[in-house]
């Protein structure tokens, strides 16, 4: 398999971290060719399906091939993970309940009595508050915390949730909560042992949305030094999970080289969930995405820019750099253009 030239492998994970098809082999072959220096494992976000994220890895390898013939001495190669991740839903309750019951499985039951209740929401208040006790009854547990109000959003009563946030705002909240649940999984019970098996090549890891979270899951988890780059392209996590949930990736230098931020005020979506958790404590600025806020409370953070592919860039081992990226990210998925490429192979050249 190639990528615009680039050698290049698939793995693929369920939703519980564990390894289908060919079970990582492939990756790590392409890992045990002597003639691979460095292999960038590339990580999607939300979206519906596997083609989604195979063309996303194209074009951003198909723009590493055009900004850069390569680097003295390096072979890269590409390790593409897929896993089971969705998009949130755009229309209606029943599209959220939809999306919800893919999400929780095991929960089909209890989310179709809360679809029941939805003709008696606006009329009857004892239906709201049963409709969010049934729901906030079917979410996973374990990834709550207090960066995105989800340790509130559990412990809130049904009724004043659902007075802060309405059926719909609730329904998109517990989707990003799970999706956020599944991308710690996935990163910490599937990528970080299969990063462990590969022996030979600097690992970097580049993640975009939440496929941001898995990939600092899987690094958190990981031994010091065994990742050389760790990027995060407009990712779904708190502006300051590298300084709390993830704070053992600075501490215990897992990651040797640059660490990677871009965010963007172009950015819309990376914040859903963080603009919900912020109307249900009731707080205008205590919340945000490292998306579209970069990484913050870190003294040791860089502040930079996203250059353009003529710019040097001067990066520091192991510590964040903010990259603010308005002039050139104008979407949430506008993660493949040059100056994300000249960026990512600076950040390697700098490992």
């Amino acid at each position: 398999m190639q990528l615009a030239g680039f050698a290049a492998a698939e793995v693929e994970f369920d939703r519980a971290g564990e390894l289908v098809g060919d079970r990582g082999a492939a990756v790590r072959a392409l890992a045990a060719d002597p003639a691979v220096t460095d292999l960038v494992f590339l990580c999607h976000g939300w979206n519906d399906g596997p083609l989604v994220a195979r063309l996303l890895y194209s074009a951003l390898a198909g723009s590493m091939r055009a900004v850069s013939g390569g680097l003295p001495g390096r072979r890269i190669a590409f390790a593409c993970v897929l896993w089971p991740s969705r998009k949130l839903a755009e229309d209606g309750l029943t599209e959220r309940l939809d999306l919800l019951r893919d999400l929780v499985p095991g929960q089909r039951l209890i989310i179709d009595a809360a679809a029941d209740l939805v003709p008696a929401l606006t009329a009857r208040a004892t239906a709201r508050t049963a409709f969010a006790a049934a729901l906030l009854s079917a979410a996973s547990r374990g990834a709550d915390d207090g960066e995105d109000a989800s340790t509130q959003l559990f412990t809130l009563p049904g009724g004043t949730v659902m007075d802060r946030l309405g059926a719909a705002h609730l329904l998109d909240f517990l989707a990003c909560y799970e999706m956020k649940a599944r991308a710690s999984e996935v990163g910490v019970r599937g990528l970080a042992p299969l990063l462990a098996s590969v022996a030979g090549p600097k690992i970097h890891l580049v993640g975009h949305s939440f496929g941001g979270r898995l990939v600092t899951a899987a690094a958190n988890v990981g031994p010091a030094g065994s990742v050389a780059t760790l990027t995060l392209l407009q990712a779904v996590l708190s502006r300051d999970a590298l300084a709390g949930v993830f704070r053992r990736v600075l501490d215990e230098r897992v990651v040797t080289g640059p660490i990677l931020v871009t965010h963007s005020a172009h950015d819309l979506e990376v914040g859903v969930a963080f603009a919900i958790a912020a109307r249900l404590v009731d707080s205008a600025s205590g919340f945000g995405a490292i998306g579209h806020d970069g990484a913050q409370r870190i003294p040791e953070a860089v502040t930079a820019e996203l250059l353009p592919v003529s710019g040097t860039y001067r990066f520091r081992p192991g510590v964040p750099h903010n990259l603010p990226a308005d002039r050139f990210v104008h979407g949430h998925t506008d993660v493949c253009g040059p100056q994300i490429a000249h960026a990512l192979w600076s950040a390697i050249a700098a490992s």
